[in-house]
């Protein structure tokens, strides 16, 4: 049996439902002040040159050696577009101008919300950054299905896919149906 963890001395430790909230909270006893824990953002892209679009095999857990599109979670005081921008070169040294935004994805499970954005590298001189093990230009019939590492990176592909050139769309979401689980 584990212990839980220990709370701190002060600031938000008291676990109850502030009024007019509907869930537990850590409540400053002293001051009243509420610690909201909120979802992660993780941001990323489908990045393509001309025909292929951008992979990178993760070097690091979760899914270590799989396959993923560049992303991530977005920092405090960071624009999505330009998280995305900065885990493109983390993770692949790409230089991207991203068009538009693709998809809104909700993995509850994970107190996850990401925005997947479409993107086009300015150049192709991509290398594996720090949390890749390797990266790489795709044709479609080229990518490694097996080999992904989330659902969201199947269903971002495929939407980018089924958009084709189209520019003007609304974002995608979780297809109906369909497991987060990877």
């Amino acid at each position: 049996m584990s212990t839980p963890p220990k709370l701190p001395d002060s600031g938000p430790r008291v676990e109850e439902i502030p009024e007019g909230d509907d869930r537990l909270r850590l409540v400053c006893p002293d001051c009243g002040f509420i610690h909201y824990d909120n979802p992660k953002m993780v941001v990323g892209a489908v990045v393509k040159w001309r025909d292929r679009v951008l992979l990178c095999r993760r070097a690091i857990p979760p899914r270590l050696g799989y396959w993923t599109l560049p992303a991530g979670y977005l920092e405090l005081n960071e624009a999505p577009q330009e998280g995305a921008m900065r885990e493109a070169w983390e993770e692949a040294y790409a230089r991207i101008e991203i068009r538009s935004l693709l998809a809104v994805y909700s993995i509850p499970r994970l107190s996850q919300v990401q925005l997947i954005y479409r993107a086009t590298l300015t150049d192709d001189a991509i290398r594996p950054g720090v949390e890749s093990q390797a990266v790489g230009l795709f044709a479609w019939e080229e990518i490694p299905w097996s080999e992904i590492a989330f659902p969201t990176v199947h269903w971002a592909l495929h939407h980018d896919r089924e958009l084709g050139e189209t520019e003007v769309f609304e974002p995608r979401t979780n297809p109906e149906g369909a497991s987060d689980l990877p």
